[in-house]
């Protein structure tokens, strides 16, 4: 299935980056200062170990295949999907389904393909229903798996920045009683690992979590936009009101551009 870089994802990233620390860099901020390593391995290496702990490691070590899909999600053709379907009713209709035979080695859907053979094949409706409603629940349950680690990625790295706060202030006051201006500096200092923490999960691990949830539910709509269709043609239905039908599945705003 063709990839493209999700231009949303990309640009939304870039603007919270400029709109966060280019803010910062105007309130007469220094940039390097927030650059503290042991603050970003606390927040980063901890958010990763807590995540690990949370889940299986092979599932854990998946995790940067996962973000790319963020970013260069498959692409979702509905309305290639849409005219394939009727076009293929129209043939059905015209010669029969097992004309449609020929076709199935050109498909590159995969789910298209599995209903289309258990179309011809005179499979029950009832039963590619079930077959199809059974392959659409687990396919849920492994994405909503894999948004979740993000989900709790985004709530373990606050919690890794207050740590590492606290850590820092626990120096910091060990060292009291010294000069006051770098008691105040490491003070600051300290408050970096909230600061990672918080960003992190908001600017990244949050929002790629939120971004697999879409990905998929565009996924899930094709997936019943092709069973329905599939079933459509299998019953004998009109090409037209083939698509009628499956336009009806979609939000009213893109009913008109197919």
């Amino acid at each position: 299935m063709k990839k493209t870089i999700e231009i949303g994802t990309v640009v939304g990233l870039l603007f919270g980056l400029i709109a966060i620390f280019g803010s910062f860099l105007m309130e007469g901020g220094n940039f390097g200062a927030l650059i503290m390593i042991p603050a970003i391995t606390i927040v980063i290496g901890g958010t990763f170990a807590t995540a690990m702990i949370g889940t299986s490691f092979k599932q854990f070590g998946s995790i940067w295949k996962f973000a790319l899909v963020a970013f260069m999600p498959p692409k979702q053709d509905v309305k290639k999907m849409i005219d394939t379907i009727v076009r293929f009713a129209t043939v059905a209709r015209k010669d029969g389904l097992l004309v449609l035979e020929k076709e199935l080695n050109n498909i590159d859907h995969t789910f298209l393909k599995k209903m289309l053979r258990f179309a011809i094949d005179g499979t029950d409706p009832q039963t590619m229903r079930a077959v199809a409603e059974t392959e659409m629940g687990f396919l849920n349950e492994r994405h909503a798996s894999n948004a979740q680690i993000f989900q709790k990625m985004g709530g373990y790295a606050p919690t890794m920045g207050i740590i590492g706060t606290v850590m820092g202030l626990i120096v910091t006051l060990a060292n009291a009683g010294g000069n006051p201006n770098d008691l105040i500096h490491h003070i600051a200092s300290a408050f970096i690992a909230t600061l990672w923490g918080i960003f992190t999960a908001n600017i990244i691990w949050l929002p790629i979590a939120d971004k697999l949830k879409t990905i998929h539910a565009e996924e899930n709509l094709l997936m019943e936009i092709t069973l329905e269709g599939v079933l459509a043609l299998q019953a004998g239905e009109i090409p037209a009101i083939v698509a009628a039908k499956l336009k009806s599945m979609l939000p009213s705003g893109e009913q008109g551009d197919l």
